[in-house]
């Protein structure tokens, strides 16, 4: 439903501080920017809670500064021009007034967008400017999020590697320091930073001070990523004095900086709004079920369907179904759930849909059932698709509740963006329900699926917990890691 602000007729300035304050989302969004260039930027306020999660003053500086350095160093002014000439005449050992990193796409949304976020805090702690490689599939997804600049990577950048570039990479740096023996040699003045889960995984030491000194003496990396990195930003010592400052509360990362960064291109927020006020407006409560299936073809439909219900029924998320009329509470105030299901078939809003329409809840609760897309196939390389995607995971972010599905970026956005610690699906085994279907996540924060095994000293680190205390082991992902409050 709407979230009042108080009368609309009023314009006493405590009711006008009090408004701007909401759709600034406490200082985090900064003022200024065309308010038709972005509806969402100053209408998502109606439509989403009032966050309970308050962004630090530090965190709200850090933010306007880095406003100030992507104005002087963003793309079409004079600083970046002079940068790009001077890294394109020298290659190696080079000093410039601007650094940048470049982040470059790899996977679907849900992974685009954590590691765009991780890039992002890591831009902030490294004094670089960010800016981002979007294929025609990313156009008009998302509002420019700096005021008087863009962050979208320039058409004639002359390092991209689609003409043709081949640059030094990070992991090739790390081998000829290690074998020269801390002797100076010299950096290249571009470098390929290469952080994606593959199947040959080794120690990237990213996360080791010795490593951030190499990079920050490289003026412009070039990422590649589909991981939410940012606890390896925790795990370096250089940048906990930052970290701790910026973020009291561990576990509210994502939520402050995605809140910040991903606003609704005007394309992508009218089918929101339209959905919203159709089917969620007037619920008492709205739940969102996220539905990713990995192995379709090994995995039968009535398992995760009955995961699904065994989960929400058991933890009261949705009520239980009545066998007999006798079973009914009398309501004189009836409930109304709106459940937002998202996922690629069809197959479960409908079914979902069927039976809270012909069986009678124990609660009397009355229980509407809604799927805004089904396409069935998730597909690499296609606009409208990754709209679609948007759609879902912003409309997730606006419900009460969350069952999400184990290892699954898409849900990690959705929760992030709500402040909401969801209830987890476990991932099945030999396509059986586990004795538990699913569990609460810790925090709210996604998984990195590939945190370091070893320390900077190559010793194992087998205990997360007790090495980094606001960190945890991954509900649904036993070698992943992810932030927690700290306070917890």
């Amino acid at each position: 439903m709407f979230k009042s602000t108080g009368s609309k007729n009023s314009s006493s300035p405590s009711t006008k501080s009090h408004a701007d304050n909401d759709i600034l989302l406490d200082g985090l969004l900064s003022s200024g920017f065309d308010k038709g260039s972005c509806l969402s930027r100053y209408q998502s306020y109606l439509y989403r809670k009032v966050s309970p999660h308050k962004p630090s003053p530090y965190l709200i500086s850090k933010l306007r500064s880095y406003e100030d350095l992507h104005t002087g160093c963003g793309p079409h002014t004079r600083a970046y021009k002079r940068t790009m000439v001077k890294l394109s005449r020298f290659k190696s050992n080079v000093t410039t007034g601007c650094q940048y990193i470049i982040w470059t796409y790899a996977n679907g949304l849900g992974n685009r967008m954590v590691s765009m976020i991780s890039a992002f805090l890591y831009a902030i702690l490294t004094d670089r400017v960010l800016l981002v490689e979007f294929n025609d599939d990313m156009v008009d997804l998302f509002c420019e999020p700096f005021p008087n600049s863009t962050w979208i990577l320039p058409k004639d950048f002359p390092f991209s590697e689609h003409k043709g570039h081949h640059f030094e990479t990070y992991q090739n740096i790390l081998k000829k320091d290690r074998e020269n023996n801390s002797t100076e040699f010299l950096l290249p003045s571009v470098m390929h930073l290469n952080l994606q889960h593959t199947s040959h995984d080794h120690e990237k030491f990213f996360s080791c001070d010795h490593s951030q000194y190499l990079l920050h003496k490289v003026p412009l990396l070039i990422l590649r990523s589909d991981q939410y990195f940012v606890p390896s930003l925790f795990m370096a010592p250089s940048f906990n004095q930052e970290l701790n400052k910026m973020f009291p509360n561990k576990d509210t990362v994502f939520h402050h900086l995605g809140r910040y960064l991903f606003q609704p291109s005007n394309d992508v927020w009218g089918p929101i709004k339209r959905f919203y006020k159709a089917y969620m407006d007037k619920a008492d409560e709205k739940i969102g079920i996220q539905i990713r299936v990995f192995n379709p073809n090994l995995t039968p439909y009535q398992t995760i369907m009955n995961q699904v219900l065994s989960c929400s029924q058991k933890h009261k998320i949705l009520p239980d179904f009545a066998t007999n009329i006798s079973e009914v509470s009398p309501s004189n105030n009836q409930i109304l759930k709106s459940v937002l299901v998202t996922s690629l078939y069809p197959e479960y809003g409908e079914n979902l849909r069927t039976m809270y329409l012909n069986k009678p809840t124990v609660t009397g609760e009355s229980i509407g059932v809604y799927q805004p897309s089904h396409e069935e196939n998730q597909k690499f390389g296609d606009n409208l698709h990754n709209k679609k995607a948007w759609t879902d995971i912003y409309l997730l972010s606006l419900c009460d509740v969350l069952v999400t599905s184990a290892l699954s970026t898409f849900g990690y956005v959705a929760q992030s963006l709500g402040g909401i610690k969801p209830w987890v699906l476990y991932k099945l085994i030999d396509a059986k329900v586990p004795d538990s279907p699913c569990v609460q996540d810790v925090s709210m924060e996604p998984c990195f699926h590939i945190p370091p095994k070893h320390d900077c000293k190559e010793k194992p680190l087998d205990d997360i917990g007790t090495t980094f205390p606001y960190m945890r082991r991954c509900v649904d992902f036993g070698s992943g890691i992810k932030l927690i409050n700290d306070l917890q």
